[in-house]
């Protein structure tokens, strides 16, 4: 393996696990008249496809930084599969909804890829290796909305299945099956055996409270709450959102006017990362404020960017317009691939020899926004489908001013040392200087 091949094997794992997770988000309208759902139970089901996922990436982060990526990769991607394929058996909800909970865990794929690729780039091409291997990946939501309703549409009847979102999910289990099978054979876990035992030795459950509690891990995993979170929420939203928010009941066109905000929040990370790098490289301030803090302050301006855009797309619903609805939600997909891009170039460049643990803490506590705001979105308190998307931004806020506290320069450049809890180099207070 080089580290080009890495990146390419990670990737492609990472573009499958999220076209698999999201895989029911196309077919929500049969699913829910067979089932007999009503909307409010759409929004939690699209919400219950991560509530399994702050734990398992916070454990599967740990875990691949202690056995290697390539074979915690493998081992997801085949029960994944394996519960798909159940799940086309369902003939109960509560069947259904329990396989489903499960293939959801698909989406904790991410911090093992994440973790992998850290293990064979350097510092100053990360951002944009770790944006590659993201932004491809999660355009595999986009790849679901418009290519399973066209290869399952509804007129669908096969070998075994009359309904389409049931074949959908049969076939789909099998090609994760086997691309484990793929991953656990020609993935190496770090391009040097040095390496891999550095990261190895480091994963510890001591040494992960501690990097997990530092200042640093703490405000990314809570800004990736506001980006990725909020990506995951619209994932499984939008495409219910644009059908039944402007009376369309085109499967297909719901689904593709869905599928412009995944490419954007997926194809578009790599430039968030990319400029990450490229301030650090050039030492170029666009925020003196945060002076000699590069990657903070873009990471900071792409923050900003998503708390507006997100007012902007409450303003076009409401407007009536599903086309400027759907290029709002193109401009709140930029604003999450930007901020995602500039939070993972983050990441491992301040945990070298902690990627993983890192990764799994930012990543799994980042999803969090995935459950939370699929329900804002359909409570039934709100006066319209459009009104919540304002009331979500609104909640970013505390977020955005804790990371204006932290990207200070004084306390961003201890960061990974001071923490909410006492650290192992000897603090008893959080915040105060050791004694080393």
């Amino acid at each position: 393996m080089t580290k080009w091949r890495t990146l390419a094997l990670a990737t492609i794992g990472f573009n499958f696990s999220f076209l698999i997770w999201f895989s029911f988000a196309p077919f929500t309208g049969p699913m829910a008249e067979e089932f007999g759902l009503s909307m409010a139970e759409i929004g939690i089901l699209a919400s219950a496809a991560i509530w399994l996922a702050p734990f398992g990436r916070i454990l599967t982060g740990w875990l691949s930084d202690r056995w290697g990526a390539p074979t915690v990769f493998a081992i997801v991607l085949a029960y994944v599969g394996v519960f798909s394929m159940a799940s086309a058996f369902a003939e109960s909800y509560g069947v259904f909804f329990v396989t489903r909970l499960i293939v959801a865990t698909a989406g904790i794929t991410f911090v093992i890829g994440i973790q992998h690729v850290s293990e064979w780039f350097d510092d100053e091409n990360l951002g944009t290796a770790e944006g590659i291997y993201a932004g491809v990946g999660n355009a595999g939501a986009a790849g679901g909305a418009l290519l399973l309703p066209r290869v399952f549409g509804e007129g669908w009847s096969g070998p075994l299945f009359e309904s389409n979102w049931r074949a959908a999910f049969f076939y789909t289990g099998i090609v994760s099956i086997l691309l484990a099978i793929v991953y656990y054979t020609i993935g190496e876990a770090a391009k040097s055996e040095q390496r891999r035992q550095a990261t190895a030795k480091s994963a510890t459950l001591k040494q992960w409270l501690h990097t997990a509690t530092r200042y640093g891990t703490v405000v990314l995993a809570l800004a990736y709450v506001m980006s990725f979170g909020l990506e995951l929420s619209m994932n499984g939203w939008l495409a219910t959102y644009y059908r039944e928010g402007f009376d369309t009941d085109n499967l297909v066109l719901a689904s593709t006017f869905a599928a412009t905000f995944s490419v954007a929040a997926g194809l578009l990370r790599p430039f968030g990362g990319y400029v990450s790098d490229l301030l650090a490289r050039k030492e170029k301030n666009i925020l003196p404020v945060f002076t000699g803090r590069y990657r903070e302050q873009w990471t900071f301006v792409s923050l900003w960017f998503i708390v507006l855009a997100m007012i902007g797309m409450t303003l076009a619903g409401l407007s009536g317009q599903v086309m400027l609805a759907v290029a709002a939600g193109f401009v709140v997909g930029m604003g999450c691939a930007f901020a995602e891009g500039a939070i993972f170039a983050q990441v491992p460049a301040m945990f070298p020899n902690s990627s993983g643990s890192v990764a799994g803490v930012v990543g799994g506590v980042g999803t969090v926004g995935g459950i939370v705001y699929p329900l804002v979105y359909a409570a039934p308190v709100m006066p319209d489908l459009h009104t919540g998307y304002a009331v979500v931004a609104a909640t970013m806020l505390p977020i955005v001013l804790l990371c204006a506290w932290v990207f200070q320069p004084h306390v961003a450049e201890r960061a990974t040392e001071d923490g909410f809890v006492a650290s192992s180099g000897g603090r008893t207070v959080a915040g105060e200087p050791s004694d080393d």
